[in-house]
């Protein structure tokens, strides 16, 4: 393969095509989701699931496992697109799309302050004598005053933060087994109360939970952003998206298992918020906790540099095709070429929205836009694969309806188990969406003006 194609965004320049392998593509989702997602909701997830942290990972792994198939499918069809909206745009209606467009709008305007919140929360566990609004204001301008001049953390940087990262969280899993053995043998190592503990266990506590720690998925389905880039796409993004989630559920899972068998007790965390680095603590001593928290940090705000100008460009994206007002939103620095007014805006609105320190209700945010453009790709895997017609295969009861039913069910229940407040807030964000969209469209009678995630 890799025969190199005309590019016309590139005016005719060559570029290579075909040339990532499955190989390629599962490394690439693994760097997407990072290994230590599950460090970041263990503490809240385990408090509302009663102790039972691995059953929220898990039952969202098989959530997100069925949906990664339908993932994987639409890219087949659209290789050049790879993202939520354009699948729904295509494979269901175009004003639906647009909505999904909207929904992950969502998500790209919190993730900074949902980067500001946890790093903040994770800086105080070092720093415990500055005062919070302190800490936020001081990384929320850092990450402001960074990408106004136009500094960034590189990707290297960010996979080098990765690797150490993993080593350290392959190091706990080390410690933590060795912490298990020693205090309690092979029944501590082995046990089924983080799975089910008869005393504990509410299963409408569980789905709650999970609605939250749905979180440690966020960003799988990067892998379909490659598709045109790939060998054999039909099979390999299709396989690797597949993979990449089961990896991240099982490594989460066995984190999240060890976390909760060295610190049974999920009523007397120091901080839910950054409860796993105490299980750090418990089986490595200071060493591992402060690396663990040092690491954590540095990352966290490698991703709000990232996820801030990522969200600073659609909102440019979209001011120039005047989907928002151009003076402001279209505007680019003649200087630094960055669009300055859109991330001060973020930067601003990420401080704002920090100070109310609900990391929950963000994440709750997040997944709230998310699982919306889940279930549309569900909902349009099942139109475009059973319901019209395809050339050269046979309908497949199994695949073509049954399993993207399951996966948009699941995704549903998940959805539904949100936060009241989360709902509140996405669903008015959400009829936003649907005003603006009925009233560009007259009504829906036009095609709606798509967003261009490809900004980002």
């Amino acid at each position: 393969m890799g025969v190199a194609a005309a590019n016309p965004e590139t005016s005719g320049v060559p570029r290579l095509r075909r040339v990532l392998s499955l190989g390629d593509l599962i490394l690439y989702g693994i760097v997407a989701v990072t290994p230590s997602a599950p460090v970041t909701v263990f503490g809240l997830a385990s408090v509302r699931a009663r102790g039972h942290t691995v059953d929220t990972i898990l039952f969202a792994m098989v959530a997100m496992a069925l949906t990664a198939i339908s993932y994987g499918r639409m890219a087949s069809l659209y290789p050049a697109a790879g993202s939520a909206y354009t699948y729904v745009g295509r494979g269901l209606n175009p004003h639906l799309g647009f909505l999904a467009g909207w929904a992950m709008l969502l998500d790209y305007l919190i993730n900074p302050l949902f980067c500001v919140v946890y790093c903040s929360l994770i800086v105080l566990r070092i720093l415990p004598h500055i005062p919070y609004v302190i800490v936020s204001a001081c990384l929320a301008g850092g990450m402001t005053y960074l990408n106004v001049r136009g500094i960034r953390a590189t990707g290297r940087t960010n996979q080098l933060l990765m690797v150490v990262m993993a080593i350290l969280l392959l190091a706990f899993i080390a410690l933590a087994a060795r912490f298990l053995f020693l205090h309690e043998g092979w029944g501590g190592l082995f046990s089924m109360a983080p799975f089910y503990d008869p005393h504990e266990f509410d299963f409408r506590a569980v789905l709650h939970a999970t609605s939250f720690a749905a979180l440690t998925y966020i960003g799988f389905d990067a892998v379909t952003t490659l598709a045109e880039d790939a060998h054999n796409p039909k099979r390999n993004v299709l396989m690797a998206i597949v993979i990449v989630v089961l990896f991240t559920g099982i490594f989460g899972g066995l984190l999240t298992y060890l976390a909760q068998r060295v610190w049974p007790d999920f009523r007397n965390f120091p901080d839910v918020a950054t409860a796993f680095m105490d299980a750090t603590r418990r089986v490595g001593g200071t060493w591992l906790f402060d690396a663990t928290v040092v690491l954590v940090a540095l990352a966290d705000f490698g991703a709000g540099l990232a996820t801030q100008v990522g969200a600073a460009r659609l909102l440019f994206g979209m001011g120039r095709d005047n989907v928002l007002p151009k003076r402001f939103f279209g505007y680019l620095d003649p200087g630094s070429n960055t669009p300055t007014f859109n991330i001060l805006l973020i930067g601003a609105l990420s401080f704002a929205g920090s100070l109310g320190k609900r990391y929950d209700l963000i994440a709750e945010l997040l997944n709230f836009g998310a699982f919306l453009g889940f279930m549309g790709v569900n909902a349009a895997t099942i139109r475009q694969f059973y319901f019209l017609p395809q050339t050269g295969r046979t309908r497949s009861f199994f695949l073509d309806l049954l399993v993207p039913s399951l996966a948009f069910v699941i995704c549903l229940v998940i959805w539904l188990g949100l936060g009241r407040l989360a709902k509140i807030v996405g669903g008015v964000w959400f009829a936003v969406g649907f005003a603006y969209v009925a009233v560009r469209t007259r009504g829906f009678q036009l095609e709606p003006v798509m967003i261009d995630f490809k900004e980002s």
